[in-house]
């Protein structure tokens, strides 16, 4: 492939039978087959990308948006047709899963077009083509678009679940140490940031539910479902939050009490020391006039008299329940 022919990707023609075939860049352009539709993927931040896509006859609208630089989940219909854009996880290698991957979508009864950027695979994708390929085709755009929904919701959901197993391993450890307390920030950042990108798909899905132009009423099951989907992960994503606050909260709170006891049993100690260092302050004074400076005995009456001091203390303090 040439520099010039990197924002093409692949391109499918599919019959309303399940038939496909696959169309090259030169081919994209020539009129799509009755009772048939057409799938375009490209990458939208290629040079040639704009190109591409004025050869497809697309609005000069949808051209923009589909190359737009920044994304949120939104359906916006535009004549005959709707442009969506969604985000699902993050499933590369080395990728952070929070770090949600942005698709951009133009569909029309005949025409399908995905777009993402360089380095921004969004694996449900390749899961749908898979499929496709096998010979599973559905029979139309837009139950090619509840499929690849479907494809997105099921991601989403094995991040959810992964997610949640991880809190369940903090829930029933015995003890949480320094290291599972950066584990759990670094799980309540992503949830709050998958969260931020679920909640305006939930209202995507709803806002598709409502084009009957292109959404038939055999459809719209599905996406309901798949809309369902969507507000369970959020609300499982609203618990995992919480979740991980009652985790650190616990975490933070057995820290305390740790230091407390730390604090404690120093602070008895040095209650305990706090007469004997008196005496063997006064009796350590270099002046004329202490007493038994002269008895060869007194040395051992000080040890002793200190020695029942503490003893008395640590009775007293075991009485009181101090220790």
């Amino acid at each position: 492939m040439s520099n010039a022919d990197q924002a093409f990707l692949w391109a499918y023609d599919i019959s309303f039978d399940g038939t496909i075939a696959t169309v090259d860049k030169a081919a994209i352009t020539t009129p799509i087959a009755p009772n048939t539709y057409r799938w375009v993927h490209l990458q939208s931040d290629e040079s040639d990308a704009e190109q591409l896509l004025d050869t497809l006859a697309l609005p000069s609208s949808v051209a923009d948006s589909l190359m737009a630089l920044q994304t949120r989940p939104r359906v916006l219909p535009i004549k005959e047709g709707a442009l969506i854009f969604l985000r699902g996880i993050n499933a590369n290698p080395g990728a952070d899963p929070d770090d949600m991957v942005s698709l951009r979508l133009w569909l029309t009864p005949t025409l399908m077009v995905t777009a993402r950027r360089q380095n921004r695979r969004l694996m449900s994708v390749q899961d749908t083509r898979e499929m496709i390929e096998s010979g599973e085709a559905p029979a139309t755009t837009a139950e090619l678009l509840v499929t690849l929904l479907t494809r997105i919701a099921d991601r989403i959901h094995d991040k959810i679940e992964d997610i949640d197993e991880q809190l369940a391993q903090y829930e029933t450890a015995d003890a949480l140490n320094k290291q599972d307390r950066q584990q759990l920030a670094m799980l309540r950042r992503q949830t709050a940031i998958i969260r931020r990108h679920l909640a305006p798909q939930r209202d995507a899905l709803d806002t598709l539910i409502r084009l009957p132009n292109l959404i038939n009423d055999s459809l719209i099951f599905e996406l309901r479902d798949q809309a369902d989907r969507m507000t369970r992960y959020v609300e499982d994503l609203d618990l995992a939050r919480e979740r991980s606050l009652v985790l650190q909260d616990e975490l933070r709170n057995q820290i305390a009490d740790q230091q407390g006891i730390r604090m404690y049993v120093l602070s008895m100690i040095t209650a305990i020391f706090l007469p004997l260092s008196f005496l063997t302050g006064v009796f350590g004074m270099n002046v004329a006039g202490l007493p038994g400076t002269e008895a060869p005995d007194a040395f051992t009456t000080l040890m002793m008299a200190m020695g029942g001091i503490a003893v008395v203390m640590l009775i007293a303090m075991l009485w009181k329940r101090w220790l």
